[in-house]
Formats: structure tokens, sequence, C-alpha cells
């Protein structure tokens, strides 16, 4: 049976750390989906949906076994319809653990079939944060260090 991660998130922007979590998953699992959820908790995104869908694909244009897409519904039942039974989640601290573990409970409650894979931060991306690129970025601070693209 094909292996096929669903790496979710609002990816508001998706930064390096998220490519090498994507990166060092492609060891473990033949596809990886990233898929790009609309979070009922935020109303409105920073960076257009569009341009991520855009600069994550370029990204990994040299990377057939990963593909970008959208959606807005359940992440256990999102993967369910597309055969993903993992979930590619990355863990910076604890704190990022305590909030992934729930999820995952629920997620596994919803999706029997579905097992969450944690991979912890490479250290060097540890500290590059979604929200803290937003910031820097609103106030027309550099954040291409930041980002696997240009803005």
């Amino acid at each position: 049976m094909k292996r096929i991660a669903l790496f979710p998130g609002s990816f508001d922007p998706f930064t390096k750390g998220h490519e090498d979590i994507v990166l060092r998953g492609l060891k473990l699992f033949d596809e990886i989906i990233v898929a790009i959820g609309f979070n009922s908790g935020k109303s409105v995104r920073y960076f257009d949906v569009n341009l991520m869908i855009d600069r994550i694909s370029a990204t990994f244009k040299d990377y057939p076994n990963i593909r970008v897409v959208t959606f807005s519904e359940l992440t256990a039942e999102f993967a369910r319809r597309n055969g993903a039974n993992y979930l590619l989640r990355g863990l910076r601290n604890t704190t990022d653990f305590e909030y992934e573990n729930s999820i995952a409970q629920v997620n596994r409650y919803l999706n029997e079939e579905l097992e969450s894979v944690f991979l912890i931060t490479s250290p060097q991306f540890a500290s590059i944060s979604s929200s803290i690129i937003r910031e820097v970025h609103r106030y027309q601070g550099d954040v291409s260090t930041f980002l696997p693209y240009k803005l």
C-alpha cells in the first residue's frame, strides 16, 4: 500500500521550517500532500492563498510526489478522501507538542486509520514561526532568510 501523508496547515506563510519537514518526510512516505486549510478561527489570511499555492508548488517543482492543494473541511475527512493514512506534523517545542497531541487525538477519533507522525524541527528552523514572519513583513522587515521562495 502506498504511504501517503497529509501535511496540513494554514501556511500563512510557508516557511523553511515547513519545507524541511516535507523534505524529511519524503524519507518516510511515498507521497506528501501539502494541504492549505482555511482555519475557521482565522477570518482573513495575511498572504493570499493563491500566492502560497504558487510559491509552495514552485518550491517542490522537482518533486512529483509532492502536491499542493487547499481544503476547507475536517482534516481527518480530507485525509480519508485523499487516501492519506498519515498526518505529518513538525514540532518546535513542548508547546507545539501539547497542541498537536490534542489535535492528533481528535483526528484519530474521527478517522481511526489516520496516524499522526511528528518530526522534531531541525535546530536551525526552531525559532521560525509564521506569525513572527507575518509581523516582520507587516513592518517591511526582510523575511527572505526564513522563506524557501521570494515573495
